[in-house]
């Protein structure tokens, strides 16, 4: 860092640059007032969702999200490139975000087989997973869009048929009823059939945020789309 600028008068890339090529307190201290806003709120809106309501809790993920920032000789900000600077805090937010969400799949991974009859994770579903409201970006339709990129890469990974991938956003993004996208040419199903098929793709979600084991290949669970 230039010996004659104080980090509080570097732009927000030096800042990051300079954090990732050393340990000066200075800049640590200066980037940590500016991001530390964008991690809380993200760790505390992901635990409200979930009913956590312990302060303890949030305040261990923040830590951890900061843990994470620095593993590994700081290579998540050392591999941060973009061309506008404030894309950081979006870059933080799924970062902050992956935190929480590992949390509660690993504890309800622990918890599994108990006998409690609500499941925090169903009402994170509920709560995300209908289409978007109308209008500009909010802190939750950024964490709704975190959630489902990754929801489409673990479909993608399962080997879930694309047809399928389809109906499930058809319900999810676009919030288009199961008559409806069964009315849809090529689709090739009933409403029961849509109407399971969604069911099975919800369930192999649920199961995947509360951390069970990879899924079988959906995309080879039949060869008859009519059985769907």
């Amino acid at each position: 860092m230039d010996e004659c600028r104080g980090a509080g008068s570097l732009g927000l890339q030096e800042l990051i640059h300079a954090c990732a090529a050393s340990e000066d307190q200075e800049v640590w201290q200066e980037l940590i007032r500016r991001i530390h806003p964008v991690i809380a709120s993200t760790i505390l809106r992901t635990t409200c969702r979930f009913k956590e309501t312990s302060r303890s809790i949030a305040e261990d993920l923040v830590q951890e999200t900061y843990l994470r920032i620095c593993a590994n000789g700081c290579r998540l900000l050392r591999e941060f490139h973009a061309d506008a600077p404030e894309a950081i805090f979006g870059y933080l937010k799924t970062v902050a975000f992956n935190v929480a969400m590992d949390h509660f799949r690993s504890r309800a991974a622990a918890k599994r087989g108990s006998s409690s009859a609500e499941h925090p994770i169903d009402s994170y579903l509920e709560n995300v997973m209908p289409a978007a409201e109308a209008g500009g970006p909010t802190p939750a339709s950024m964490e709704r869009a975190i959630l489902l990129e990754q929801i489409d890469r673990h479909l993608h990974a399962a080997e879930v048929r694309p047809s399928e991938r389809r109906i499930f956003w058809l319900y999810y993004r676009h919030g288009m009823t199961a008559r409806a996208i069964a009315a849809i040419a090529g689709i090739g199903l009933t409403q029961k059939g849509v109407e399971s098929s969604i069911h099975r793709l919800t369930d192999l979600v649920r199961s995947w945020l509360a951390g069970d084991v990879p899924p079988r290949r959906e995309g080879k669970a039949s060869s008859n789309p009519s059985s769907l």
